[in-house]
């Protein structure tokens, strides 16, 4: 699924680009949930928190692509849609003729798709959505002048892994999902990976529309407004959420500092999902601090990988985590894509960020950020349900795994800066 992605990560080290996360010489010392913490976090994410909303957990896509479809169907004014991988299969099929139909009925209708995971977009889709009237736009395509002018190909390593959907400016979207038939289904079977995504209304929903436009803007040049795409808003439930975006070659690390904030200020627990895993020294360190203040912090990854130089990379760094206290588990029974996070069972995020260097210091990301112990017990179930169907590693099984696989752990680290 990646593999073209890799190529052009290879052409990137060998010209040695580099990519860094913010410089950061003390953090505050401050617990989650007192006074001081919540403006602190909105100060450094850049992302103010909300209240009079509701948020849906959906998982994987046996309930995330049924909702979608609904909200996309009920479409009046106006469809904003943001998405890092979209390939052929059924699924795809479905909601690109709901997009068309829609479309043929006057909705506006903008795609936003990521020019290197959507490369492989069927002609027939792209065909659909043109004769019916929606307008398809590409992220970072590759251009003339980079085959002339080869150090431009750093553009082209700044991705959007953003996912959003909003429907009138009313029903948001996001998560981890991307539109292939590998996320359809129940996520414990091999065929069908593991995901978890939200849905939310009221004033949420702004921000959640205003990182679309804003990639839509510097892609386009064009500015989407009015009430069609911000109509005023409305209460619809006792939720605070903030969206944190972040465009860190544009100078904006909301994700990484919305994970090291948090990870900092942790007293009880600290709850993460991510398929890649493998922070840079300031947040591993921040983890195993975290272990020795008394903090239970345990971590799902996956046992399946889709991409074997990720894992090896991923794996070899649990060393230090392992020894220091971390509990690691790996997700059998499918490819664990959830990319969440539960902080002492009352503040959570879900959305695209992993927790790796291309999501801290490359990727455009996204995450819903919610203040609310009814989500976060939700969540926190949800977590404890993958546990059941997870192997927890040991130190001594880690260490012990095959030469072979500790030599080319060394090669991939070569790249895991661009991973």
């Amino acid at each position: 699924m990646k593999t073209v992605k890799y190529m052009f990560l290879v052409l990137l080290l060998v010209s040695g680009c580099a990519s860094t996360t913010p410089p950061i010489n003390d953090m505050p010392n401050i617990e989650l949930g007192v006074q001081g913490f919540y403006p602190t976090l909105a100060a450094h994410t850049d992302a103010a928190i909300i209240a009079d909303n509701r948020v849906e957990l959906l998982f994987n896509g046996d309930q995330i692509f049924p909702a979608m479809l609904e909200a996309i169907r009920s479409a009046h004014k106006s469809i904003t849609y943001q998405q890092y991988i979209y390939e052929d299969g059924a699924i795809a099929h479905e909601i690109a003729e709901a997009f068309a139909e829609r479309c043929r009925a006057g909705v506006e209708v903008k795609i936003l798709l990521d020019s290197l995971g959507s490369g492989s977009l069927p002609q027939d889709i792209k065909d659909s959505w043109k004769n019916s009237g929606c307008q398809l736009e590409w992220f970072e395509r590759i251009r003339v002048s980079q085959f002339i002018m080869p150090w431009e190909f750093l553009d082209y390593n700044h991705r959007s892994h953003r996912r959003i959907l909003v429907v009138d400016g009313k029903i948001g979207f996001t998560g981890g999902h991307a539109v292939t038939e590998a996320w359809t289904g129940d996520g414990r079977t091999p065929e069908h990976w593991r995901q978890t995504d939200v849905r939310v209304e009221g004033p949420i929903v702004q921000q959640l529309q205003g990182a679309f436009v804003d990639s839509w803007r510097r892609t386009t040049g064009n500015i989407l407004g009015d009430s069609s795409y911000f109509p005023p808003p409305e209460t619809r439930g006792k939720v605070y959420a903030q969206i944190v975006k972040s465009s860190p070659l544009g100078g904006s690390f909301g994700s990484y500092l919305l994970f090291l904030l948090s990870i900092t200020s942790a007293q009880k627990s600290i709850h993460i999902t991510n398929p890649y895993f493998f922070p840079d020294e300031r947040i591993e360190e921040a983890l195993i601090n975290a272990v020795k203040r008394g903090v239970k912090v345990v971590v799902i990854t996956p046992g399946i990988s889709d991409l074997a130089a990720t894992s090896s990379v991923s794996l070899s760094g649990f060393g230090p985590f392992l020894i220091g206290g971390v509990e690691i588990h790996e997700y059998q029974p499918a490819l664990m894509h959830t990319k969440a996070m539960v902080v002492d069972g009352v503040w959570a995020t879900v959305g695209s960020a992993n927790l790796d260097n291309r999501s801290a210091a490359i990727n455009e990301e996204i995450n819903l950020v919610v203040y609310d112990t009814g989500f976060a017990e939700q969540l926190e179930k949800s977590f404890q349900e993958d546990l059941k169907y997870s192997k927890r590693l040991t130190y001594e099984a880690w260490n012990s795994r095959p030469l072979m696989d500790k030599i080319m752990e060394l090669f991939s680290n070569l790249m895991k800066k661009q991973m």
